[in-house]
């Protein structure tokens, strides 16, 4: 039977999906309601470094997800805003953090559930 190519190693969706899905680039389009500069970003994004925003904002570009504008101001400031394809986005991602919020304490007790059974193993 022939592999699906959806799941072969060489798909060229998976960098994609690994690209756009992680965890500050979906929180990222997120707080982009409305074009929003970095300071605003990072500051929305609790816990994102400088660095780490900076690459995501890059990656998100550079896949058509968001449009960098360079403002004409001194200092130059820069806003990002989602593209139309990064707009396409904010239905699913809602949809995927909506269930994350949902099942949240579910999943940490079955996280501590399966942590405090691994302790009962290892002292058998």
């Amino acid at each position: 039977m022939p592999e699906d190519p959806v799941f072969s190693p060489d798909c060229p969706s998976r960098p994609i999906l690994d690209q756009i899905a992680d965890k500050w680039s979906m929180m990222a389009m997120a707080v982009l309601e409305k074009p929003t500069r970095f300071n605003e970003l990072k500051r929305r994004l609790g816990g994102v470094t400088q660095r780490v925003l900076t690459q995501t904002l890059r990656r998100l570009e550079r896949n058509g997800m968001v449009k960098r504008t360079v403002l004409p101001t001194s200092p130059v400031g820069v806003v990002y805003s989602l593209t139309p394809m990064g707009e396409s986005l904010r239905v699913p991602f809602g949809h995927l953090y909506g269930w994350t919020v949902e099942h949240s304490e579910q999943i940490r007790r079955c996280q501590r559930e399966y942590d405090e059974s691994q302790v009962v193993a290892s002292n058998v």
